[in-house]
């Protein structure tokens, strides 16, 4: 399958799982001559055509497509360019995660043994002004050590080696805040003993190294 068709394929996906409402959200992919795909400005997801994809250069001009190019694209271009292993960012709107970006409440990295293992600290990066150069710039601080950055009153960007890569954190930490919130309305998540964390830590060094 070739990167268009993974970009709608994905770009559905999200439509489908409700991690965007119509035009929310935009997906990216990073070609092998280093160009960049991505979804279109005001593009329904769950309908996305190959007419919504755009291509442009990795400082964002625009070579190929008749739609605009995102206003979110420097966001993208942001991370590409600091992470050369990534080729894929998709960012999101998921219910679960945009709750607690408005609540301004972090995920625990405690909670379940997969999370603690995968993904340590989620950070949550400080509320930015959309479509600007703040947005880049909130996640500065984490955009190295992490493949998922919650953005303060905004929702989710994931990012990773491919596209599936990406969605998967993706899906992967919107159940996760759902598990957490589901938890605190019974009465709160049990945390894992940190001895316990201790021993996850040699997985960590061990067999999740591989």
């Amino acid at each position: 399958m070739g990167l268009k068709n993974e970009l709608i394929q994905y770009s559905i996906l999200c439509g489908a799982s409700g991690f965007v409402k119509v035009y929310d959200g935009n997906l990216s992919v990073r070609t092998k001559k280093n160009y960049i795909l991505s979804t279109a400005s005001k593009t329904n997801k769950s309908k996305i055509k190959p007419a919504d994809l755009v291509k442009c250069d990795i400082k964002g001009k625009k070579l190929a497509g008749k739609r605009y190019l995102s206003t979110e694209l420097k966001l993208h271009l942001y991370i590409y360019g600091k992470r050369k292993d990534v080729n894929a960012v998709i960012h999101t709107h998921p219910l679960y995660i945009c709750s607690f970006a408005a609540a301004g409440k972090k995920l625990p990295a405690n909670i379940l043994p997969e999370i603690y293992l995968q993904f340590g600290n989620i950070p949550n990066a400080p509320y930015a002004t959309p479509s600007t150069d703040e947005v880049p710039a909130s996640i500065e601080p984490f955009v190295m050590e992490h493949n998922a950055v919650i953005l303060g009153n905004h929702g989710l960007v994931a990012y990773g080696k491919t596209i599936e890569e990406a969605y998967y954190i993706t899906q992967k930490l919107e159940q996760y805040a759902q598990i957490c919130f589901n938890a605190k309305v019974l009465g709160g998540a049990k945390a894992i003993p940190a001895a316990q964390l201790k021993k996850l830590d040699g997985l960590k060094n061990t067999v999740y190294k591989k």
